[in-house]
């Protein structure tokens, strides 16, 4: 199974600023949601309830706490490890990491490829992308957009 992060990660690394993105990009987000419509992603419980429409068919919800929720396409997880079983268990071929900037540094050693939305700019906010050695990765394509550029990440051992 395939762990891709997906993120919208300005020049500054910032991605979000409480419960909103510091830009406005709605191609962006439209295609972030083609990407993950009918899949399954990985979303800490902060992010997963700042949407009204949470994005993917099936949700793995990653927090500390044990949670229930009454929406069967939603699961939680305790921990990374968990939540890459539950997809493996599940039979599915790709697991994608949605956020927020906890989940993404916890899930940095199990990507497989990363793609993020390196959007134009600095902005002010309180989340952001975790660092990451580039040493380890590939930048493998890059297709600019307006206001942005999507940036695909392979490991260098892949």
């Amino acid at each position: 199974m395939e762990v891709i992060a997906v993120a919208a990660v300005s020049e500054n690394g910032v991605i979000g600023d409480g419960p909103t993105l510091p830009w406005n990009l709605p191609e962006e987000v439209r295609r972030y949601r083609e990407r993950v419509a009918g899949e399954t992603v990985l979303i800490g419980r902060k992010t997963f309830g700042m949407f009204d429409d949470p994005p993917g068919a099936e949700q793995i919800v990653l927090s500390r706490s044990d949670r229930s929720y009454d929406d069967p396409s939603v699961t939680h997880a305790g921990a990374p490890e968990t939540a890459i079983e539950i997809a493996r268990d599940r039979g599915r071929s790709t697991l994608y990491v949605l956020g927020g900037s906890g989940v993404y540094g916890a899930l940095l050693p199990h990507y497989d490829r990363m793609l993020l939305s390196r959007v134009h700019g600095e902005y002010d906010g309180d989340a952001r992308f975790p660092d990451f050695d580039r040493d380890d990765w590939v930048l493998a394509e890059e297709t600019a957009y307006d206001g942005y550029t999507l940036e695909e990440w392979r490991r260098a051992d892949g």
